[in-house]
């Protein structure tokens, strides 16, 4: 009989990917939020991440910043989040589903005055945000315990309504 990886899950396994999307969550908002986004998010992609936002596809990690440097500033307030690891390696790759709302712009009162009352900019919009977190082979090992270390491998964005 030949060996198959394993499909299951151990708390153990659920606990640590529920802290990791934790943690990725936190430090992957913030960063698309702050002023330096251009060089703090592509760090978490590499060439092969692929990316589609609102069902227009980008690659990578350029593919990213061509993205977020034609967009205005924006404010995420993340609502939920779940995490289901994918069983077959260890650690395994992580499924997370995000939903919030994002403000593009400085918000309605920093529109001009003659701006149309139903514009998308500087009101918030219900976001759904999918990620494939994948483990990172180049990172250094984790101790035990510790959150191992991911790069997207893939991420879909859309407006929801």
């Amino acid at each position: 009989m030949s060996a198959t990886p394993s499909t299951t899950l151990t708390p153990n396994d659920i606990e640590i990917a529920t802290r990791a999307a934790d943690h990725f969550t936190r430090i992957y908002y913030t960063a698309y939020d702050s002023d330096t986004r251009l060089a703090d998010l592509p760090p978490f992609y590499r060439s092969n991440s692929s990316l589609t936002w609102n069902g227009k596809p980008f690659q990578g990690a350029e593919g990213l910043k061509e993205l977020v440097a034609k967009m205005p500033a924006t404010k995420h307030e993340v609502q939920s989040f779940d995490c289901h690891p994918i069983p077959g390696a260890q650690p395994p790759s992580l499924l997370i589903t995000v939903s919030g709302n994002v403000t593009h712009g400085r918000g309605p009162a920093g529109n001009p005055p003659d701006t149309p009352v139903r514009a998308i900019e500087g009101h918030p919009r219900v976001f759904s945000q999918t990620f494939i977190l994948v483990p990172d082979p180049t990172a250094p090992p984790t101790k035990p315990g510790e959150v191992a270390k991911y790069y997207v491998g893939a991420d879909a964005v859309r407006f929801v309504g």
